[in-house]
């Protein structure tokens, strides 16, 4: 289904030295200039302001294509500790993290010539590399599937110590944009593994090999032609926001001139600076929370439903209170990767619940690296418009705002193939295969979807029918009955989100309907 035609407001707040505070002024968009990636091709809203703004992220933009070269083909990339910005590289573009791209190589072939060359498989040595703190694998084709096992080991930043082989889940494509969208079409996209968090790491390991496609005729399936390995650094965290109500301020010493008393220190207000990208992502969340803000509070059961205004006269409220969401500007998002607008579906009928596959060696106070390490891997390695999911959830029960768009809107995410149109995608972080979900996590699935659901009138104990846009379980065009809360398996024969994390739907579905009064 096309995406529907919303206007947003592009912003700019210029910087000024003000006493006291002074609010931003919003202004009109003015015309865009295309975007650094290939468009999409659905109307869409505006998101990232006039054109001035998008020519000062051509650095920016130069760096990352310098980034898929990164590193010595068969060489160790050695480099000095704390070593400075690349050349062209800005400070700020350092902060705001990085993407080294590593050609893999053919591994020593095994002793059985018989299995053929492709048993071999890909992979690079022991070696040094800036730091990063997320892995994965991506190839051309995106159509091409990985058969086989990936796995990689990591060296901690400053130690000598290895870890020990993980696995890098294979199985990924099913998390992508559906069949025939714009974003599927852009010429962007590539096959890619899921990504693995490691944790600040300057040293990697990684061998690919091919599965024998059957074990009576051992020749092993070729593997995808293309195979690069992607370390990401996901960059600072984001400076904390001032306590309420204290003013945002440096310190100013006026010029002193000969013959004049040096004049007295004083602490000017100075507003905080968004680029134009960031101002029109915070734009759509205006009616909830204030322009730039780095989290929408909490509102009860009542404020939600005066502010949502969605209840006809002398109905009954289905809807439970909003909950905290830390926004893109909380976690930290470098709005100037993605592409420039935002894409909407009609409504949100269902809520597709997905675990990330990144491992559970984070911390909460990690999460947000965390997640703009997956935005990062999801735009700049897998060729997507944005962080495929609406929304992530951590093991401490923190949502965070995901696709950009607005949290109350129906943003058309990449997160269910084949069923991303009318839905949303959560994303829980962390891998509930083997592992029980943390209760606060699941509570906050419950949490946010009585909010978010009751928005669109939906039930989260009801059934809900879905016309398939073509996966690996449903063919294209076919209706389906589902549950409003699905686990990522109910629309594609994968084993998201983890047969653990699976198990706490139908609690997280009572919970929800519960907190919509039902």
């Amino acid at each position: 289904m096309r995406a529907l035609l919303v206007t947003s407001v592009g912003v700019t707040c210029a910087a000024a030295l003000t006493l006291p505070l002074a609010a931003p002024a919003l202004s009109a968009p003015a015309a865009h200039s295309a975007s650094a990636r290939p468009p999409s091709l659905s109307p869409e809203s505006p998101g990232s302001g006039p054109p001035s703004a998008r020519t000062q992220a051509a650095p920016n933009e130069a760096n990352e294509a310098n980034e898929a070269n990164t590193g010595d083909e068969g060489g160790a990339l050695e480099v000095p500790e704390a070593a400075p910005p690349r050349t062209g590289e800005t400070r700020a573009a350092a902060l705001a993290g990085s993407t080294q791209s590593l050609p893999l190589e053919p591994l020593a072939a095994p002793s059985d010539r018989s299995m053929g060359p492709a048993t071999a498989g890909q992979g690079l040595d022991r070696r040094t590399a800036r730091p990063f703190s997320l892995v994965g694998v991506v190839w051309d084709d995106a159509e091409a599937e990985l058969h086989g096992t990936v796995q990689v080991r990591t060296r901690a930043t400053g130690s000598t110590s290895w870890s020990d082989w993980q696995d890098v889940e294979t199985h990924n494509a099913e998390h992508a944009a559906d069949l025939g969208s714009a974003e599927r079409a852009s010429g962007a996209v590539r096959g890619a593994t899921a990504p693995l968090w490691v944790g600040d790491s300057d040293g990697v390991e990684v061998r690919v090999r091919p599965e024998a496609a059957d074990p009576r005729h051992p020749a092993a399936v070729p593997l995808p032609e293309g195979l690069r390995l992607e370390l990401v650094d996901p960059g600072a965290d984001p400076a904390p926001e001032p306590a309420p109500g204290a003013p945002v301020g440096r310190t100013v010493t006026p010029a002193a001139f000969t013959g004049n008393p040096v004049p007295p220190t004083t602490t000017a207000v100075v507003p905080e600076v968004l680029t134009a990208e960031s101002a029109a992502t915070s734009a759509v969340n205006a009616d909830l929370a204030p322009l730039g803000a780095a989290e929408i509070p909490a509102l009860t059961k009542a404020e939600t439903v005066e502010a949502a205004a969605i209840v006809a006269a002398g109905a009954k409220p289905y809807i439970g209170p909003r909950p905290k969401i830390v926004t893109r500007k909380g976690w930290g998002a470098d709005e100037k990767l993605r592409e420039r607008n935002f894409a909407y579906t009609k409504s949100v009928k269902a809520a597709f619940v997905h675990h990330s596959a990144t491992g559970n060696n984070y911390t909460c106070k990690q999460a947000p690296s965390v997640l703009r390490s997956i935005y990062r891997y999801h735009v700049k390695s897998s060729g997507w418009r944005d962080f495929g999911y609406n929304f992530a959830v951590d093991k401490c029960g923190n949502i965070y705002e995901g696709r950009a768009g607005g949290v109350a809107k129906a943003v058309l995410g990449a997160h269910t193939l084949g069923f991303n149109t009318n839905t949303m995608g959560v994303a829980v972080l962390g891998t509930y295969s083997s592992t029980n979900p943390p209760a606060a996590a699941v509570t906050a699935v419950s949490k946010l979807t009585a909010w978010k659901l009751g928005l669109f009138g939906a039930n989260p104990k009801g059934k809900v029918t879905l016309v398939s846009g073509g996966s690996g379980k449903y063919s294209k065009g076919k209706k389906v009955k589902m549950n409003v809360i699905s686990g990522h398996r109910d629309g594609f024969a994968t084993e998201c989100p983890g047969a653990r994390l699976y198990k706490k739907l139908g609690k997280a579905r009572t919970s929800s309907a519960k907190l919509q009064g039902r």
